[in-house]
């Protein structure tokens, strides 16, 4: 995890526009991708500015000198306490302690600056017109704030680094007692290490849960919840196809059922980390193909744009734009599951956008050769035909896809080939699950495929990236289901193997209820009910099986981030004053009382809490560590999944 430089505009106060500091340009000049670093920098942020515009103001009273001194100082002693965990972080971390520590050193001395220049004991009478003010060196104070903005914001860069090599520590081992897993030969050793494994995953899931939650780009965000989701769901499969493998290790559809559960963990594994650490693998190809959704979206802007610049766009990219749009309409045009009158229907959309486009390019021609400044009314009537031509396009296709998922939907709820596949494996009848495969097959050809064509209309990123899990994890499923009825029907007495396809055909069923969510939320992007896909926000505590309730570097790093939000924020309550300057009211005097016990009371509460949930967790999780040990070793399906509901719900309350 590289600090990663940003161009000018970039850093904190380009990613926080809405905050005073835009003004102000402080850019720190490094890129920040989580949300809690930029939450951090937001009061620090907005106290900089403060101390930077006072002097504008033409009246300084004493009560307003006092909250600038105030304002001066919280600063200072925020930053020194704030240092103070950085360095302690940089004494923990070899390779980070050079850097750390050059960042706390500019940082402390740049809030030691913005405290002494606003010390009240250097106040003096200015010589022109007698008025006091707090500093008079209002470049020195510049210097100062972009000095401090700069370091804290590096501090927080590379503190950030630990948690990526956290997660990729943890990744680690995970990896390794996978190999473990996929050699073991007997079912003790297997109990003993799927338990490690477990315990592993567990720490895995946690600091990947708390990273997708706290990232700032959506798509990475849709990317870490397809592969945390797939790791979650293939846990199970690995243990029963795992089991089953143990139990027949002759098997070849048994052997095949298991290295296609290994093979999408570790590609599951790898995606994570390639989203953390903003890598990309030698063999990935997955490049976000431009939706017609999309495209429709930048084709309209384009034409719009027109009416404004006569000149900002040319006829041929016009013209290629528009034969892009018509092409990737192919994948609905093409498909053998769309029925005459779609068909039809759809190319008279794009055969009418063409001419609509067309007679715009003539009114376009025509305005250019005149040196026409602004379109002229026939352009403004094409410029409407054409956006509304090519928005009837996309109604139709967004129509299309989505009637068919939910006609998919309908008849795979009933699940008539899994339930087939599953009876005609009990009977050991291997004719019979050879046919009905053949039918689960074109069912996951149709699915994969309205999957795609959903992926078109989708109209975010977030919500694309999801219809490509959902492609996937049919396309991968589908024939894991096949390899364990095959298992089933040459050995239809086994209870494992029978364990191993019900697991297999209740992801499926995951999955569809899944695609049935995402259609739903599909139809309210495009009436306009939700901007953006929202993911479940379960926020954890990162468990470890030490008992020592020390807090790591991470946890560190988390409460330095709320001191410096607490104590510059309320502060702000002490800038607010200056605008009571002509009221002596007693309300003025109460709030800042409350605000300086608030202050107090959350600093020793969040101290407290913070090692209390520390010492809960570690208890906690060898209470799970003990039932999951306990679980694997359970012969029975029923109260395995009890007791496995039971451990799920423990690890959640304590996630909590």
């Amino acid at each position: 995890g590289p600090v990663h430089s940003a161009p000018r505009g970039h850093g904190p106060s380009a990613g926080m526009a809405s905050s005073p500091c835009s003004n102000t340009n402080f850019d720190s000049g490094l890129e920040i991708k989580t949300r809690s670093v930029e939450q951090t920098l937001i009061p620090l942020v907005s106290q900089i500015t403060t101390l930077i515009n006072h002097k504008d103001k033409p009246k300084k009273s004493e009560r307003t000198l006092a909250a600038i001194h105030r304002v001066g100082q919280a600063v200072g002693v925020a930053v020194g306490r704030f240092v103070a965990v950085g360095e302690a972080i940089a004494a923990e971390n070899q390779e980070l302690k050079d850097e750390m520590s050059q960042a706390c050193f500019e940082a402390r001395r740049a809030g030691d600056a913005i405290a002494q220049l606003t010390d009240v004991g250097s106040v003096a009478p200015t010589p022109s017109d007698g008025r006091v003010t707090v500093f008079s060196d209002r470049a020195a104070m510049v210097k100062a704030a972009r000095l401090l903005l700069s370091s804290v914001t590096k501090v927080l860069v590379l503190a950030d680094r630990i948690v990526i090599k956290q997660i990729i520590t943890s990744r680690n081992k995970v990896l390794v007692t996978l190999d473990h897993l996929e050699k073991v030969s007997t079912f003790q050793e297997f109990v003993q290490i799927f338990s490690q494994f477990g315990n592993e995953m567990v720490e895995f899931a946690h600091l990947t849960g708390d990273r997708q939650n706290d990232l700032k780009d959506e798509k990475k965000k849709a990317r870490m919840a397809a592969a945390r989701a797939v790791l979650e769901k293939c846990t199970m499969m690995l243990l029963t196809a795992s089991k089953t493998c143990l139990r027949h290790p002759d098997c070849e559809s048994a052997r095949i059922n298991k290295d296609a559960v290994f093979h999408r963990m570790r590609c599951a594994l790898e995606q994570v980390i390639e989203i953390v650490t903003e890598a990309r693998s030698c063999g990935d190809s997955k490049v976000l193909p431009m939706s017609i959704y999309n495209g429709i979206r930048d084709f309209k802007v384009h034409v719009e744009c027109l009416r404004a610049n006569l000149y900002s766009w040319s006829p041929q990219d016009m013209g290629s734009q528009l034969d892009v749009l018509v092409e990737r309409t192919e994948d609905f045009t093409d498909s053998p599951y769309t029925s005459h009158e779609q068909r039809q229907a759809i190319l008279g959309l794009c055969q009418l956008a063409r001419q609509e486009a067309q007679q715009l390019l003539q009114c376009w021609i025509e305005a250019q050769s005149a040196h026409a400044k602004q379109p002229p009314e026939n352009m403004e009537v094409a410029i409407l035909k054409t956006c509304q031509g090519v928005s009837d396009l996309r109604r139709e296709l967004h129509k299309e896809s989505v009637s068919r998922a939910s006609d998919l939907l309908k008849v795979h709820g009933e699940h008539l080939p899994l339930r087939a596949l599953k009876a005609a494996g009990a009977e050991g009848n291997l004719e019979a699950v050879a046919e009905y495969s053949r039918t689960l097959t074109e069912q996951k050809e149709q699915l994969v495929e309205t999957c795609r064509l959903l992926c078109h209309v989708s109209g975010t990123e977030p919500l694309e990236i999801t219809c490509i899990h959902a492609e996937e994890t049919f396309h991968v499923i589908g024939p894991q289901i096949i390899s364990a009825a095959q298992t089933l029907a040459l050995h239809p007495s086994s209870k494992i193997a029978k364990e191993n396809l019900d697991v297999f055909c209740e992801a499926w069923e995951s999955q569809l209820c899944d695609m049935a969510l995402l259609v739903r939320e599909i139809n309210d992007v495009f009436e306009g009910k939700r901007a953006l896909f929202s993911f479940p926000q379960k926020h954890s505590t990162n468990l470890k099986t030490s008992k020592s309730v020390k807090l790591d570097a991470e946890e560190q790093t988390s409460m330095a981030k709320l001191g410096l939000e607490l104590r510059l924020l309320s502060s702000d309550v002490d800038t607010e004053v200056e605008k009571w300057d002509d009221q002596e009211h007693e309300i003025v005097r109460q709030s800042q009382s409350l605000a300086t016990l608030f202050l107090i009371m959350a600093d020793a509460f969040m101290i407290f809490l913070c090692y209390t949930l520390k010492v809960l967790s570690e208890e906690g999780l060898h209470l799970c560590s003990s039932l999951r040990t306990f679980a694997v070793q359970v012969s029975i399906y029923s109260t395995y999944q009890k007791i496995l509901k039971i451990l799920q719900n423990t690890v959640d309350y304590i996630s909590l």
